[in-house]
């Protein structure tokens, strides 16, 4: 067989340059005595020895067969050692090679993950007969063939398919990333892309901040945030940032458009400036001058005037290359018909329109117009055709007759903002070449990772690759992800434009801030923020979950707040709790709230009191090692189970949380939290549901979990806790079924 021409059948193109090919066959007799896992003969690709992994019998299953591509010596690989290999595994009759199963992947290999393939890569009883349009069976005489096809390919980037799991972007990158509020993946891209024009960074530090409050200076938060970006090693927060807009919690979960946002940003530093060292910096850096004019055809009359732009909106439709937009944009229009134009002193006439580039500024924002107004759908959406920008482009042509062309009008491609989605739900992130000579960046939330060319380009080109083969696999979709935002540079101003920064140029009152807040981190480290939940704060609150914890949420919860000693221990701090609340701690039991994998937050489990004499952070690491700070709900007990027994120690019973939902109030009452046993069905406990939400205990109710914060689920009222997978920590809601008066009044 052909496993050369066959690897282009069935593994599609990924795009990456191939550093190796090969492909190795392994003959297998006697399937029936193999051992539990058994490996194939070594052989190299890419510099390094590999195998065939089989499972004949299944790997931890009894009914299918297991074959995965094995690294043959991780223990010997070198300290970081990884191998991006795309391959297919290919399983056939030994005789007749037409007759074959295959899968294919790809995978970064690493010393910790050194195999990879399929578990279940076929039902084990098909392999003896033939079936599935096979003429005859794989297995035969007990014998049959395992070919693995390989490709190795160069990861110029060091990240591709990386898995990021203790990745430092300021180790690999030299830059940091911007934490995401919840919607706020455009503000961060452009950020990025301002912060990286150092001379914009420059002038920004000019701005005179001492004296302005932070919560009411725009310019005093931007130099904050561009300073936490030079200074910082972690992920940089831009609240302060948002809430100096006049932002809350709820504004950051709003999409904006980019470009439009970029200009409110720098109008408002641009008032700032004023009559300081920086005034007139950004219209020297953005600003350009374009002339619209329209001249009458049949009568001696012409209107024109000069502008300043600070982006250019450039059409996609219809338009292959940036240069064609360019041609779009100055094309000549002719006013006539129902479209006259309206002259002083000849009434309507036909005209010329046009508009003529009379400069070109340093820094040029192109926005490419991925959005329109469908008429036939009555409603936004986005255009996803393929339109190519080159790395770099002399705009000389698009200039008027008039214009000074005595310096060159080439510009270098220097970032690209990109929108991955559609109009509803998408993300942004930044492609960026911070400095002239230096590395493109993907500048993505909180991660910056290094990218080619390649990806800089052809990757956000959109619609689909004209070089596509549309019969192969993989190539039939078209890119939801393209660029969005473009951003040139002069070439004969490129190194002012990125002139490296001094530390004069950063004003001094900043890294006095800077300075106080690393001490006080200092501080911090040796204290552990310890939030704690309530009853009475789960009554009132209106969001999901007990409580809201992160300030991207709204509204947020009030929660009882601790900074102790990490090496307080468990005991002295229930005995605070208990001072403060002013309850006996022999009836408080203090639950560890985890991070569920859905994104909810939720009690999991309570905290020993075997741990009495051990210390907070030694309990913190030990139960949420992943989080920042430790939270906790506070279980009150008002009586004995007996005379020493406060709470129920059995493992088959639940603590879950109430949740009443009033209609007439549109509004939430947190009910507290309620044992149930695993065996027991809901409607066992529909009457003390009833009794929780003060109403007659046969009152018809509806009942849900909250599964998360979109989505709730109908609960089977005759299924048991433990079929309906009720863990501790889980919501229940609970509203009254009303009647159609009831419902009825709940709209007056």
């Amino acid at each position: 067989m052909d496993y050369d021409a066959m690897s282009y059948e069935i593994m599609p193109e990924l795009g990456y340059e191939i550093e190796e090919f090969n492909y190795n066959t392994w003959h297998i007799k006697n399937w029936q005595h193999l051992d539990k896992s058994i490996t194939g003969p070594e052989f190299e690709v890419g510099g390094w020895k590999w195998r065939i992994l089989l499972f004949p019998f299944g790997n931890n299953n009894q009914d299918t067969v297991s074959i995965y591509l094995d690294f043959v010596d991780p223990k010997g690989a070198p300290a970081g050692w990884h191998s991006c290999v795309q391959f297919a595994l290919v399983l056939c009759n030994s005789e007749d090679p037409t007759q074959f199963i295959w899968h294919q992947t790809h995978h970064r290999f690493t010393a910790e993950e050194s195999d990879w393939g399929f578990t279940r890569f076929y039902e084990l009883n098909k392999l003896f007969y033939p079936c599935e349009n096979r003429t005859r069976a794989i297995i035969e005489n007990y014998s049959a063939n395992i070919t693995a096809i390989v490709r190795v390919f160069k990861d110029p980037t060091g990240v591709l398919w990386h898995n990021f799991i203790n990745y430092d972007s300021k180790k690999v990158t030299g830059y940091v990333g911007l934490k995401n509020q919840g919607a706020t993946g455009y503000l961060n891209s452009l950020l990025q892309s301002l912060y990286c024009i150092t001379s914009f960074r420059k002038a920004v530090y000019q701005i005179p901040t001492e004296d302005d409050e932070l919560i009411e200076s725009v310019p005093l938060a931007l130099q904050r945030v561009f300073h936490n970006l030079q200074t910082s090693n972690i992920t940089v927060c831009t609240t302060e940032l948002t809430k100096s807009f006049g932002w809350n919690s709820f504004d950051t979960l709003i999409y904006r458009d980019v470009q439009e946002f970029n200009r409110v940003l720098q109008d408002n530093l641009e008032t700032k400036m004023k009559g300081t060292k920086a005034d007139g910096a950004l219209t020297k850096l953005f600003a350009g001058k374009m002339k619209s004019y329209i001249k009458c055809i049949n009568v001696d009359y012409e209107s024109s005037r000069v502008e300043n732009y600070y982006d250019i909106q450039l059409n996609v439709k219809g338009c292959k290359t940036l240069r064609d937009s360019f041609k779009d944009y100055i094309q000549e229009e002719i006013l006539e018909g129902d479209n006259k134009y309206q002259t002083v002193g000849y009434g309507l006439q036909v005209a010329k329109k046009r508009i003529v580039f009379e400069s070109f500024p340093p820094v040029l924002h192109l926005q490419l117009k991925r959005f329109k107004y469908d008429i036939q759908k009555g409603a936004i959406v986005k255009i996803n055709d393929r339109f190519e920008y080159p790395m770099e482009i002399d705009l000389e042509e698009f200039l008027s007759k008039d214009a000074d062309k005595s310096n060159s009008h080439k510009y270098l491609l220097h970032g690209v903002l990109v929108h991955s989605g559609d109009l509803h739900k998408g993300h942004y992130f930044a492609l960026l070449k911070p400095e002239k000579d230096g590395k493109w960046f993907k500048f993505d939330d909180d991660r910056v990772i290094p990218v080619t060319e390649n990806e800089v380009l052809e990757y956000n080109y959109g619609g689909k690759n004209p070089n596509n083969n549309p019969n192969k696999i993989g190539h039939t979709l078209i890119k939801h992800t393209n660029a969005y935002v473009l951003i040139y540079i002069r070439e004969s101003n490129i190194n002012e434009v990125l002139s490296p920064l001094v530390s004069e140029d950063v004003p001094s009152h900043l890294c006095k801030r800077r300075l106080k807040e690393l001490i006080s981190l200092l501080e911090i480290k040796k204290n552990l923020t310890v939030k704690v939940v309530t009853t009475e704060k789960f009554r009132n609150h209106q969001g999901f979950d007990l409580a809201n914890f992160d300030d991207r949420q709204y509204p947020l919860s009030d929660v009882q707040t601790y900074s102790i000693l990490k090496s307080e221990t468990y005991g002295d701090f229930k005995e605070n709790i208990s001072l403060d609340f002013n309850i006996p701690s022999e009836q408080i039991r203090l639950w560890i709230l985890v991070n569920r994998q859905n994104k909810t937050i939720r009690p999991d489990s309570p905290i020993p009191e075997s741990c009495f004499d051990i210390g907070m952070e030694v309990i913190h690491k030990k139960f949420t090692s992943r989080q920042n700070e430790m939270m906790l709900y506070m279980e009150v007990a008002e009586k004995p189970i007996d005379d020493k027994t406060w709470f129920p120690e059995e493992n088959d019973h639940k603590m879950i949380f109430l949740k009443y939902f009033d209609p007439n109030k549109q509004a939430f009452a947190g009910l507290g939290h309620l044992y149930v046993h695993d065996s027991e069905k809901v409607s066992d406990y529909t009457h003390v549901f009833c009794e929780k939400m003060g109403l007659p205990p046969d009152t018809p109710l509806k009942i849900y979990e909250e599964i998360k914060s979109t989505m709730i689920e109908k609960m089977n009222l005759e299924s048991t806790f433990q079929q309906l997978e009720i863990q501790n920590g889980d919501i229940i809601c609970l509203q009254k079924d009303l009647s159609e008066e009831e419902y009825v009044l709940t709209l007056c």
